[in-house]
């Protein structure tokens, strides 16, 4: 089974590519982040974001795409675009008709430590360990959480949504 992870954004969409064995094991087939420029509309960036995840999807025929949901927000300013690039991802596998898969952070802490209340790094550090990984991801050289926490959001969409 193959897992498309999103940690959803307007600047910066966080994606993981994983493939789920019989086993229960998980293995990256890729990992990265979507970039989008703050002088672009808001109707650009969102286009941009549903491109690249459509090239994604034609790429690797996900059979489900697990995307982290916003569960609480403490700005309107910052929940509402999230909310909307969510949208159109949502949007994307709907055209496809993959399964979508919503994972609050809180799940993605407690499947991949075991604690909901585990710091990022802890869990930067079990993903690492997890998908066999040398170092914590990244993004074209740049240091991104979003691509580490878009491989957490695919693994605990494996977990939670295909019990094997």
């Amino acid at each position: 089974m193959i897992i498309l992870g999103i940690d959803p954004g307007t600047a910066i969409t966080g994606y993981g590519i994983v493939k789920k064995s019989k086993d229960r094991k998980f293995t990256v087939l890729d990992y990265g982040c979507i970039f989008t420029q703050p002088n672009q509309s808001s109707g650009n960036r969102l286009k941009k974001i549903y491109n690249e995840i459509e090239k994604l999807i034609k790429k690797y025929k996900p059979d489900l795409i697990s995307v982290e949901s916003i569960y609480f927000f403490k700005n309107l300013k910052t929940a509402m675009p999230v909310s909307q690039a969510k949208g159109v991802i949502i949007l994307a596998a709907a055209k496809k008709n993959i399964p979508i898969c919503e994972v609050t952070p809180l799940q993605v802490k407690m499947a991949v430590v075991g604690y909901g209340r585990a710091e990022k790094k802890q869990v930067q550090k079990m993903i690492k360990n997890l998908l066999n990984l040398e170092e914590k991801p990244k993004d074209k050289g740049k240091r991104k959480d979003d691509a580490a926490d878009a491989l957490g959001v695919a693994i605990c969409g494996g977990l939670k949504y295909y019990s094997i």
